[in-house]
């Protein structure tokens, strides 16, 4: 007799890991259904950073703080490596230094702090340019290597917490009790389904709502990894264009100055999307990146002028030279105009779920920890 399931996941990113792992954990069978042979989307092709530092305030950044914890036991749990700790973000003008200072004194400011050029530079190998004026320190981030984290993930749920996969399995309809697959029926009490950006295989009507109302469309990412430059990072690196682009900061009075001032004197920059973020990997190479462009269907021609405004911003944050370009890749995620993550239930038993902010690996565990409790009606996470 064919097994029947607590819960059917389908999608193997980092959304539909999350929710598998969460109701594993909650003692629920469950099996998790993936078209491809493995992850190969915007769950690998992205800094692996858990950001909490900027995250939209409120719910995005409470659902960061309790996701980035979930990844920290996870980790330790899994023996999953953690690349580092921490996030700096150099700041090269007095109008960022007042966004800083203004984000200091919200709640989101906790353990956080303004560190001085000198300081910033003694724990940096000497980072930042010669316009350098201070730098934010968050103690709140880890970083892990996404595109090798993700496949470990995945194998540790099913040889420690019990979850089925059926990978090259493509999902045609999701109506529990009896899901019909590629591979045949699938029986599943509950179907939680985390399409990323595909719009139009399951529930294409509720997602065609989704973009009539909240402007859902996709975001095409330009990301590059570097050579080893010969130092270590202390930890991811952040600059100026990220206090107007991360709406923990953004939406700040005092960031309104500060981007007029970047759009007049980066107006490229801000018409390819770019801001900067540099992670380091254990064999020292830098992941930097990123751009954004977007479209209802982005196409999979990205500009040279994206890469090399990235690299730019990189030579200005850190006062260098940017190493040679060992690999060049782009993404795509959903995005949403007006919301970071949408949650339906488009029929009974049946959730779905799709963040719509690029913030899927910094908020998805804590996300789904409130749909497998909403659906099962457990309480999980901070509530428990």
């Amino acid at each position: 007799m064919a097994q029947v399931y607590d819960l059917a996941v389908v999608g193997g990113g980092v959304i539909g890991l999350a929710h598998a792992y969460v109701a594993a954990k909650a003692g629920k069978r469950v099996v998790l259904i993936e078209r491809d042979v493995r992850a190969n989307g915007a769950s690998i092709r992205n800094f692996g950073f858990i950001t909490v530092t900027g995250q939209e305030r409120g719910d995005s950044w409470r659902l960061a703080r309790r996701t980035r914890d979930i990844w920290a036991d996870i980790a330790a749990r899994a023996g999953l490596p953690v690349e580092h700790r921490g996030m700096y973000l150099t700041a090269r003008s007095s109008e960022a230094i007042a966004v800083i200072e203004a984000f200091l004194a919200t709640e989101m400011g906790e353990g956080c702090r303004l560190l001085a050029p000198a300081e910033f530079r003694g724990l940096a190998n000497g980072l930042g340019g010669p316009d350098l004026l201070g730098a934010l320190h968050s103690p709140h981030e880890i970083r892990l290597e996404s595109r090798d984290v993700i496949p470990l993930l995945t194998r540790w749920l099913v040889e420690v917490m019990g979850v089925t996969i059926l990978s090259e399995t493509v999902c045609f309809s999701a109506t529990p009790p009896r899901l019909a697959t590629s591979r045949g029926v699938v029986e599943a009490g509950a179907v939680v389904v985390c399409p990323g950006d595909d719009f139009v295989t399951l529930y294409p009507e509720a997602i065609a709502g989704f973009g009539a109302g909240f402007g859902l469309r996709r975001c095409r990412l330009s990301m590059l990894r570097l050579g080893d430059p010969g130092w270590r990072l202390p930890g991811a690196l952040m600059s100026d264009l990220g206090l107007v682009r991360y709406r923990g900061y953004g939406a700040l009075p005092q960031a309104r100055a500060l981007e007029a001032k970047l759009r007049a004197e980066q107006p490229r920059h801000f018409d390819n999307g770019v801001h900067l973020i540099v992670t380091q990997s254990a064999d020292g190479s830098l992941v930097v990146g990123d751009s954004h462009h977007y479209d209802h269907l982005p196409g999979p021609f990205a500009p040279a002028s994206a890469e090399e405004d990235i690299l730019d911003e990189y030579a200005r944050a850190t006062g260098q030279a940017p190493p040679p370009v060992l690999e060049r890749w782009t993404g795509v995620y959903a995005v949403s105009d007006d919301r970071t993550y949408l949650v339906d239930t488009p029929e009974p038993g049946v959730r779905l779920v799709i963040v719509t902010s690029g913030t899927g690996a910094s908020t998805g565990m804590a996300l789904a920890e409130r749909v497998i409790g909403d659906l099962f009606n457990l309480t999980l996470g901070e509530d428990a």
